[in-house]
């Protein structure tokens, strides 16, 4: 049941109902002052919760930005570029965001709580005036009643007069306080209809707009994401083959000798302990020593006093074994040095050590496997003509019975009558790892080809590769295009197997392209081997077809270039479009992102990825 209404004309009787109708109204008003009081006080505390998240959304962004993404090695890739900048285009989304809800909320005092605190004050706080005055001229009146209601019939006549004069006087300013505050009540009950709403709806409509921001925010965030997805995906797929890789170099260098030379910088290094005289007898002190072959330099460092990581370097001039019967100490020699009159007593760390010593200074020990390395380079020099016919044997297609190799559709094929390979007698694997084995016999012209991926530009990277491919031997140049054709024809049904261009090169790369090197800073490098594979695959016509462009000049090695990071896909330099009020009727379809370039469309289409393979 709604309020009653009030009547001008009930002001002259003033009528207990009038009263009573009365008295409804300012309850309604008491009760709508209280609760917009409430909704003020509620205000407040969202603008402040608004502003206290606004704030640890900036604190959360600000991280996102000063954290600096570093990747082991000395280049990135594409992949390893775009995922390193994905932190600082994060934090400049939520910045965006940000600037959207601190709009939001310095509009907020002026659309809803400065309007609401006016309508309380001058509409009901009007209201309240108005029942004051409308109070204390009924008492008035009605005690100027009784006055002259009491006065006797014997007075003066002019007295009377007077008097009645007065009472009239009274009774019109009684009138007058319980028209206008009838009027003021009405007025009041009418206004909040619209002027107690409308500071509501102008804070659903920005907060809305906040809304909407965020949700076209969203929407041109989409295409970044999708690549940002695929980056993230191709990493993890290069991750799982490093890490089987680098997992395969632990255990053998677990099982090797613990005085396994590894390759670096120097002939040798390692830990040496050099004897030193003193008055009442001799000490032995460790020491880090490096040896380099080539200016037969020396170089030692305390590892044990207070000038320790202070660096000796002397050049050497002979190298000796010790005779055990010479000294009480095993595993010694001495060498002599051109700064130093005399000898100097080293010792090592067991005799495999002290022979590596030895033999990287020249001295009695001979060079270890150096008829091993002769043997191996020889066989493999003669066995590439038969290996080209079993290369061809393993690809060619014939009876169309499929089998894989390490994720890879191939074809078994009946074998030429001068190479036996029986299906009941040799079986897949051993079919398949004897071509593995035979593709990752080292070519120094593809482990170069890895250089071009370092670069910038994606089309210098395919001249490059294309120039060095040309570069290849015959033999090599033809064996590599009979396998590439054959990726590039497994490539085209990657809707049935799964094998896309970038599976194609995690699979394949590290297989043509193994470093010589058995260490972790080489099996890092397979990341860049994947993309010569991508690039081969892609560009098969102009590669093997066409003649290169002889002033395409070759990839040098050179340091990680600083501004590398610049050419990262980006969010936050692309052109946003207009802000605009939120309405329901407004068109969210967008052009088609600038980020979904024709190479980016043709790549993610193929999202389904297999199951990560195992090194190879």
């Amino acid at each position: 049941m709604g309020l009653p209404t009030l009547e001008f004309t009930d002001s002259f009787l003033d009528s207990p109902d009038f009263r009573e109708r009365i008295k409804c109204h300012e309850i309604e008003l008491e009760r709508t002052n209280k609760f917009i009081k409430d909704l003020i006080k509620d205000g407040n505390m969202l603008i402040t919760a608004l502003k206290n998240l606004s704030a640890a959304v900036q604190k959360f962004s600000q991280s996102l930005q000063e954290f600096q993404f570093e990747c082991i090695g000395d280049a990135e890739t594409d992949d390893e570029v775009n995922i390193a900048q994905s932190f600082k285009e994060f934090s400049q989304l939520l910045n965006t965001v940000e600037e959207e809800r601190r709009r939001l909320i310095q509009n907020a005092d002026d659309v809803l709580i400065t309007p609401l605190e006016k309508f309380r004050k001058e509409q009901i706080g009007a209201a309240k005036e108005g029942k004051k005055k409308f109070d204390k001229e009924t008492e008035k009146y009605y005690s100027t009643l009784e006055r002259h209601l009491g006065l006797s019939s014997k007075k003066k006549e002019a007295y009377l007069q007077e008097a009645d004069t007065q009472i009239d006087k009274e009774r019109q300013l009684f009138y007058d306080a319980s028209l206008e505050y009838v009027f003021k009540i009405q007025e009041v009950q009418e206004k909040k209809k619209f002027e107690f709403v409308e500071p509501l709806l102008a804070f659903l409509q920005g907060l809305f707009t906040f809304y909407h921001e965020g949700y076209e925010l969203a929407h041109e965030f989409e295409p970044y994401k999708q690549q940002l997805q695929f980056n993230l995906q191709n990493t993890r797929n290069n991750f799982v083959s490093t890490k089987q890789e680098v997992e395969k170099l632990m255990k053998r260098i677990r099982s090797a000798d613990q005085d396994y030379k590894p390759p670096g910088q120097w002939t040798m290094e390692g830990f040496l302990y050099v004897q030193e005289k003193r008055p009442l007898g001799c000490t032995w002190t460790r020491h880090y020593c490096t040896y380099e072959k080539g200016s037969k330099t020396f170089t030692m460092s305390n590892t044990e006093n207070k000038s320790a990581g202070k660096q000796v370097m002397f050049k050497l001039k002979s190298c000796i074994r010790r005779k055990t019967d010479s000294i009480d100490k095993r595993f010694c020699f001495d060498i002599e040095v051109v700064e130093r009159h005399g000898v100097m007593t080293l010792q090592a760390l067991s005799e495999s050590n002290r022979r590596l010593w030895l033999e990287a200074m020249d001295g009695k020990e001979p060079v270890r496997n150096s008829a091993c390395l002769v043997l191996k380079y020889s066989y493999f020099a003669g066995c590439c003509l038969a290996g080209m016919v079993f290369f061809v044997v393993c690809l060619t297609e014939n009876t169309k019975t499929e089998f894989w190799v390490t994720g890879t559709l191939f074809w078994w094929v009946q074998a030429p009558v001068d190479m036996d390979l029986d299906p009941e007698t040799w079986d897949n694997k051993t079919i398949t790892s004897g071509l593995k084995n035979y593709l990752r016999s080292p070519v120094d012209h593809l482990r170069s080809i890895c250089l071009s991926t370092e670069s910038d530009d994606q089309n210098y990277r395919v001249c490059a590769v294309h120039a060095l491919v040309h570069k290849l031997p015959e033999r090599n140049k033809e064996m590599l295009e009979l396998l590439i054709k054959h990726l590039v024809t497994v490539s085209t049904q990657s809707q049935y197997n799964l094998m896309t261009v970038s599976n194609l090169g995690v699979i394949f790369g590290p297989t043509l392209m193994r470093s010589q090197e058995e260490t972790v800073a080489a099996m890092m490098n397979i990341k860049f081997q994947n993309i010569v594979v991508e690039i081969l695959i892609e560009n098969f016509i102009k590669i093997f077809h066409q003649p290169p462009d002889p002033n395409v000049p070759l990839p040098q090695p050179q340091s990680r270039p600083g501004s590398r990071r610049s050419r990262a896909i980006c969010l936050s330099t692309g052109p946003r479009k207009p802000r605009s009020l939120y309405t329901p009727t407004l068109c969210l379809a967008d052009a088609e992102s600038e980020y979904q370039s024709s190479d980016y469309r043709h790549r993610s289409s193929h999202h389904n990825f297999p199951k990560p393979m195992g090194g190879l």
